[in-house]
């Protein structure tokens, strides 16, 4: 037959037991426990009525075990210190970053902050999942089941703590040197309305995104038309270097084509800038220590590459 497992309270006093026959001090053995002296007088008065016998011999100066005690002490030591070895661990595996972490991210901003991270987190944290949705749609994280996300500042619900990565973000018209041969430069943004325009489209919106400007101070948007729409800025950037209109996306996906002369800028000077990327999280008291790591990782190779912030611009809602 099985013997009963010890209650809380027998842990306790056992401990407290160990402790002082250890020291044979019950000052230093209350310190060690971080309890108080007249605390530990109790929990180890409490055992002896419960075995029935004295344990300890003590008088104002000294403290030492009885013959049962001893006996006692010879059984039950490595007993408490083993149980206390496994709770330490238990914590430790607790504290030590495990299990999956659930991640929406807009398909630039994974570019941006979370692909260039990923082999050092894997080396870190390798007993970390990262599940990862590439996906440019607006989502309820919580409702959807997310733990963390990375998303622009204009579309991130209130209740949630926000994190700004990198700098504010400009998208600017572009075309390519042919195309504008073609059909000409225009040279205020509702010229746009007699151009070819390479649309894009919120996920799981039916209607283009409108493209926005800003002028003497104030956002304006321009409901442009061509010949295709598309759910990717990545797309419609090629769109425009293959000559078929004029796109609009933020300066990271055009840099390139821009400095290798395969696009043009077009209307700079009503292109401002907006708030960027940021990672967002719920509120939690006790985050758990996966998500508590992933956080610290993107955070710290966003400062890496941060560069100074154009800041108090509303801004345009779209990669």
């Amino acid at each position: 037959m099985d013997a009963p497992l010890p209650s809380a309270s027998d842990f306790n006093q056992l401990r407290a037991f160990v402790a002082v026959a250890g020291a044979l001090n019950f000052s230093r053995a209350a310190e060690a426990l971080g309890v108080s002296s007249s605390a530990l007088s109790q929990m180890v008065r409490g055992l002896e009525e419960r075995v029935g016998v004295h344990l300890l011999n003590r008088t104002t100066r000294s403290v030492s075990l009885t013959e049962a005690g001893a006996q006692l002490l010879e059984r039950v030591k490595p007993a408490v210190e083993q149980l206390g070895a496994a709770l330490g661990e238990t914590r430790e595996r607790r504290a030590r970053p495990a299990g999956t972490v659930r991640m929406h991210c807009f398909r630039t901003a994974a570019a941006l902050y979370l692909t260039p991270m990923l082999r050092a987190f894997g080396d870190a944290y390798p007993q970390v999942m990262l599940d990862v949705t590439l996906d440019d749609a607006v989502v309820d994280i919580v409702a959807e089941g997310y733990d963390v996300a990375i998303r622009l500042g204009e579309v991130i619900d209130k209740d949630l703590i926000a994190v700004k990565l990198g700098p504010d973000l400009r998208q600017t018209a572009v075309a390519s040197p042919d195309y504008l041969a073609r059909r000409g430069t225009p040279a205020h943004p509702r010229d746009l309305l007699a151009h070819s325009c390479i649309g894009w489209r919120w996920p799981g919106q039916k209607t283009p995104y409108r493209w926005e400007f800003m002028e003497n101070g104030k956002w304006f948007d321009v409901a442009v038309d061509g010949p295709v729409v598309s759910s990717d800025k990545t797309f419609g950037v090629q769109a425009a270097v293959d000559g078929l209109g004029v796109a609009f996306a933020s300066e990271h996906l055009i840099d390139a084509h821009v400095a290798e002369g395969r696009l043009v800028r077009l209307l700079e000077a009503w292109s401002a800038r907006f708030p960027g990327y940021y990672l967002c999280y719920p509120a939690q008291r006790r985050m758990a220590p996966a998500l508590r790591a992933l956080i610290d990782v993107i955070r710290r190779q966003a400062q890496t590459r941060s560069a100074p912030i154009d800041a108090g611009a509303r801004g345009a809602a779209a990669l």
